[in-house]
């Protein structure tokens, strides 16, 4: 049982992390979609640089296994955040993309959620009640 719990966490960190690190090269070039996107949130430049910069620490602590639930936290809280400017300001279809950013930053909040269920007891709030 411990094996299957240990392959599922690899694959949905894995899974968040690469989803969360491909969306890096559009934010730190200013490709026009990011800077449209960050635009329409009055977030562009400074925004689309600082959450890049938390996406890449995430992504970071969520493949070390030390730091896995601490980045999978973090995932959930930097990913609600484009959840929710999807659903109030965005729109799911963004640029006539058929709601790919959506969906994607839905798969990593499932991800981040499964791989904090399965780290509970590594992070430092949740610990003490374990």
């Amino acid at each position: 049982m411990q094996n299957k719990k240990n392959i599922l966490s690899w694959i949905v960190r894995v899974v968040a992390a690469v989803i969360l690190l491909q969306t890096l090269y559009f934010k730190f070039t200013g490709h026009e979609d990011s800077v449209y996107i960050f635009s329409e949130l009055g977030l562009e430049p400074g925004g689309r640089i600082a959450i890049g910069i938390v996406e890449l620490i995430t992504a970071i602590l969520l493949i070390l296994p030390r730091t896995a639930g601490i980045g999978a936290v973090l995932g959930l809280g930097v990913i609600s955040g484009a959840i929710f400017s999807h659903l109030t300001q965005l729109g799911i279809e963004v640029k006539g993309d058929g709601g790919t950013l959506f969906y994607l930053a839905v798969a990593v909040f499932v991800c981040c959620l499964v791989a904090a269920i399965l780290h509970r007891k590594e992070i430092p709030v949740i610990k003490k009640f374990f």
